[in-house]
């Protein structure tokens, strides 16, 4: 959520940066400027009159106790006349707050200077590329390669659950866990400190990454409970973190976690979501920072850096994606996604998102450190995945098959008892 006082000071400049998302927001932010100013003037009010009943209540003070019991009625009766006028202030400042609330949350984050103009995934930007791409109409497609040496069972996870939710087994159940420990043991080396979070988090956590009220659609929501399905582990790991203040040395904080994760919207049908392309349910491994803002554009580049060589150790063909304006996410102010190659379907597909998320986040959360100034200041908070499994497990049969089985790669062999699946 965009901050009150950013707005004030820049709100020309934030129209003309939100246009690159397609968007014009100067109705919404003149309307922000105006609720605010009239909250302001509602709480001078209230100021005001508090400080005339501390003023009224010392005077009750004085009068008692010199026995002027004869003037105090009339005192008393401005005191409850206060009373009842300090109770509609208030009431009256909570729906200016309310009305704020409720129109920033229609209000995006402000895409960075260096994110590329552009309305769709077409136009974003292809920063680099890394390994060969394998050019042969023989390869086969991973859902091929699952059935052929039985390591994924779609219908059997079809007919249990529903489409998206696949049965992994053997060999395929072995490389799932092979790759969430390889994956942790590979961000904990880098100095992220594991977590379990819990699977379900509440409204209000939901709210405070930016999955309410933007992505309802995708989320899975108990309603006996009110509770919501985790659609990435980001969302609890970072609500740890709420109404938190640091000291700075203690910046950053980094964080890694597996969790499974629910989405909705999978799709249903066609090429561009059969096998493992898309999910209802699969596993992933995130990283979290938070840091000091003038630091959280180095973070990104570190995470970034940090992802890369995860890929780089598994030996997959990958490329990394800046993401144009009209294609950046909701809260994000600059997201890198990575794409592996998935040469039996001759395509490319996402397995990560690293994305600086600079005050949108910590706004809501109440997530703030104290400067060397002594200042109570909003973090940035970052995250990415390191890595989102189904993709991942795409590259590998697809990437590294053979005649002989599916060759896997060298980091994985201590975490899975087999060095190819055949």
């Amino acid at each position: 959520m965009l901050e009150i006082n950013k707005i004030k000071n820049n709100a020309n400049n934030i129209v003309l940066h939100l246009k690159k998302r397609g968007i014009d927001v100067s109705d919404k932010l003149s309307s922000v400027i105006d609720l605010d100013n009239a909250r302001i003037a509602n709480q001078q009010k209230l100021d005001a009159l508090l400080a005339e009943s501390n003023q009224i209540a010392q005077k009750i003070g004085a009068m008692a106790k010199d026995k002027k019991f004869n003037e105090i009625g009339p005192l008393k009766e401005r005191a409850s006349e206060i009373k009842l006028l300090s109770k509609e202030l208030i009431e009256e400042g909570k729906k200016f707050e309310e009305k704020i609330k409720n129109t920033l949350v229609e209000i995006p984050n402000i895409p960075h200077n260096s994110v590329p103009d552009g309305k769709t995934e077409k136009d974003n930007f292809i920063e680099s590329q890394w390994g060969d791409i394998l050019d042969s109409d023989k390869l086969l497609p991973h859902w091929e390669l699952a059935e052929k040496y039985n390591i994924i069972d779609f219908k059997k996870g079809a007919e249990i659950t529903g489409s998206g939710f696949p049965l992994y087994k053997g060999m395929g159940a072995q490389l799932q866990r092979g790759l969430i420990n390889f994956f942790l043991d590979y961000n904990s080396s880098a100095g992220y400190q594991e977590y379990i979070p819990p699977y379900f988090v509440n409204e209000q956590s939901a709210f405070n990454t930016g999955q309410l009220p933007d992505k309802e659609g995708m989320m899975y929501h108990i309603t006996n409970d009110n509770l919501y399905v985790i659609p990435t582990a980001e969302v609890p790991i970072t609500n740890i973190f709420n109404n938190t203040k640091f000291q700075i040395n203690e910046l950053p904080i980094k964080c890694t976690a597996y969790s499974p994760c629910f989405r909705r919207e999978a799709g249903s049908y066609g090429k561009e979501v059969r096998g493992l392309n898309r999910l209802h349910q699969f596993d992933k491994v995130e990283i979290v920072q938070i840091c000091e803002p003038q630091e959280s554009y180095n973070t990104l580049d570190l995470m970034v850096s940090h992802v890369s060589e995860l890929l780089k150790k598994l030996n997959l063909t990958f490329r990394i994606v800046k993401l144009c304006a009209g294609d950046l996410g909701f809260t994000s102010a600059l997201t890198y996604d990575f794409e592996v190659y998935a040469p039996g379907q001759k395509k490319w597909l996402e397995v990560s998102s690293v994305s600086n998320f600079e005050t949108y986040q910590s706004n809501r959360l109440n997530l703030k450190y104290v400067s060397q100034n002594k200042k109570n200041v909003l973090c940035h908070t970052l995250n990415g995945s390191a890595l989102a499994l189904p993709r991942i497990v795409v590259a590998i049969l697809e990437q590294n098959q053979t005649d002989k089985g599916i060759i896997m790669p060298e980091p994985l062999l201590k975490y899975v008892n087999f060095d190819k699946i055949n």
